[in-house]
């Protein structure tokens, strides 16, 4: 692009946002006021993600971290383009030469001075760059807490004991305690160690599989008193819920990824992902006909990788 075709670019951009051009002037003759308030955006951009954090850390209220996320980005988006559009260097940029042909030398100098205005511009105004890092590292540091905290607590040694006891009884959700008359022959239903009603760990199968005392395997005989069998309700292959139990075929059913187990032989997997039984309870009934355990389950409950290590 020549002189004067430049010259003519210019008057024509005069023409036609003469005010822009006007702003443009008043900004250059003191772009220290301009420092200032794009200074002061991004502070107020950390401000609010500080904000958008404590609200998040003291409990989650999605419209609110919305609100302050957008905020916090709008004030950014305003410093940044404000930056680049009254701070630094304005082209167009012209190189005058009569050659169409440029040496390497020249080359390599024109792209040092070009990127050099960038580089000089950035580095006159450090302070901006300062804040523009803090409020933007303020934000990643914010997102590694949602990120770790969705990744749920450390189940550490919480799921190799549970609160099934010697003598503890199975009772319901509401705290009913169960009796060998509650469920007839072919029904199941959910119950939990008393004193720990509802807790993940607890939630245990409860199968009236028959009438009469049933062995799942050697050594446990007296484990499924008058057709009683228990099993932890935790999936072993990725800790969800089972709840279905089909009475035809004696098996508990998976709903996430349809595994299946054989309640008739320790639950073991019969099809599906399961990589191993479900946890047996073993079960007695006392004198005045409550159901209660023997002690604890056969094995750790939940997804096999809980154990690994142990």
């Amino acid at each position: 692009m020549s002189t004067e075709q430049n010259e003519h670019h210019l008057k024509e951009s005069e023409i036609e946002d003469p005010q822009s051009d006007e702003r443009l002037r008043l900004l250059a003759k003191d772009p220290k006021q301009m420092e200032i308030l794009i200074g002061i955006l991004f502070v107020v951009a950390t401000i609010f993600f500080v904000v958008m954090m404590v609200v998040y850390v003291k409990g989650s209220q999605t419209q609110l971290e919305g609100g302050l996320m957008a905020a916090g980005f709008g004030c950014l988006g305003v410093g940044m383009v404000a930056w680049g559009k009254y701070l630094m260097p304005k082209g167009p940029f012209v190189e005058e030469r009569h050659q169409l042909a440029s040496s390497k030398e020249e080359q390599d100098a024109f792209a040092d001075v070009l990127l050099g205005r960038g580089k000089i511009a950035i580095a006159r105004r450090s302070a901006l760059g300062k804040l523009l890092s803090i409020a933007l590292g303020v934000f990643g540091i914010f997102t590694l807490g949602p990120l770790l905290r969705s990744l749920g607590p450390n189940p550490d040694a919480s799921l190799k004991k549970t609160a099934w006891k010697k003598g503890i009884r199975a009772v319901t959700i509401n705290g009913r305690p169960i009796t060998v008359n509650d469920i007839a022959v072919g029904g199941f239903m959910t119950v939990f160690p008393e004193g720990d009603e509802g807790s993940y760990s607890g939630q245990t199968l409860l199968i009236r599989a028959g009438s009469d005392n049933i062995t799942t395997m050697s050594g446990r005989e007296s484990w499924g008193p008058e057709g009683y069998l228990a099993y932890s309700k935790v999936c072993t292959h990725a800790g969800c819920p089972i709840s279905l139990y089909q009475q035809e075929t004696q098996q508990l059913l998976c709903p996430c990824h349809q595994s299946l187990f054989n309640v008739l032989t320790g639950a073991e997997p019969v099809f599906g992902p399961a990589p191993r039984p479900l946890p047996q309870l073993p079960l007695y009934i006392d004198s005045k006909g409550f159901l209660r355990a023997q002690g604890g389950f056969s094995y750790p409950i939940g997804p096999g990788y809980w154990e690994i290590g142990s």
